[in-house]
């Protein structure tokens, strides 16, 4: 069974082929969203933002991300970072975080086989209501409505950074020799990334897509990922372990 409810700015999709329990993933992901929305007066986000107290108290939660933030700029090189102009926006890094821990509540729940859709990227588990891989269609950047490619998962996260959908929602950090060479790099309109879960492809795809067209090497280089980039010419180019996701598994 699916269902879909608006939160957090986009539309989250539920399919749980073996249980009910829409109404506590539904129920996390506002609470994700009361917390960290930096357009709402009311979050944490904003009131630290307000603030700008170095010895605001953080909630437990909070302090998780922003460790996790700060392990994600140090991996890449500082391509990731939730600071602009001394304010935080942790958006990059809570929406997989977000659907990833949505995913341990269903699993808690004892939920074996489902697929979390939230703006695009999505953590899967288990087998389709058809016995079959979760089949995911990864978007034309130049024409939405159609898929230049399917992948077929079971229990990896896939999520997409790229500026066709939303508008340029991607700025790169302030060190002038990383802007210096996003600078000289084509200009990249859509990498997605496949990782053991929705948490690690998001923050990678988001720090990959600011490095321009050497985001795909940085994805290549590191361990348990595979990624598909798409650049302002229409050429994709697909790391060495990519093919492996396009193979569907059949109940034959």
């Amino acid at each position: 069974m699916q269902k879909i409810e608006f939160i957090m700015g986009m539309p989250i999709i539920v399919d749980i082929v073996d249980g009910q329990a829409f109404d506590e993933v539904f129920s996390y992901f506002r609470y994700v969203d009361e917390k960290f929305s930096p357009y709402r007066a009311d979050s944490e986000v904003s009131q630290i933002n307000k603030s700008q107290n170095p010895n605001f108290k953080y909630s437990k939660d909070m302090r998780e991300i922003l460790d996790l933030a700060e392990k994600t700029k140090k991996e890449t090189n500082g391509y990731f970072d939730i600071y602009r102009n001394g304010y935080m926006d942790p958006s990059g890094i809570v929406k997989g975080w977000a659907i990833y821990r949505s995913s341990q509540i269903l699993k808690n729940l004892g939920c074996k086989n489902f697929y979390i859709n939230a703006g695009g990227d999505i953590q899967t588990s288990g087998l389709n209501s058809e016995g079959e891989k979760w089949s995911i269609g990864i978007s034309n950047p130049f024409n939405v409505h159609e898929n230049v490619k399917v992948v077929y998962l079971s229990g990896e996260g896939i999520a997409t950074s790229g500026v066709y959908e939303r508008g340029n929602h991607i700025y790169l950090p302030a060190d002038a020799a990383h802007q210096a060479l996003q600078a000289g790099n084509p200009n990249i309109v859509s990498l997605t990334v496949i990782a053991k879960n929705v948490y690690e492809a998001d923050r990678f795809a988001t720090a990959a897509f600011a490095m321009g067209k050497e985001g795909i090497n940085f994805v290549e280089k590191q361990k348990g990922l595979e990624g598909y980039m798409i650049n302002k010419d229409g050429f994709a180019t697909m790391t060495t372990g990519f093919e492996k996701c396009l193979k569907k598994l059949t109940t034959s």
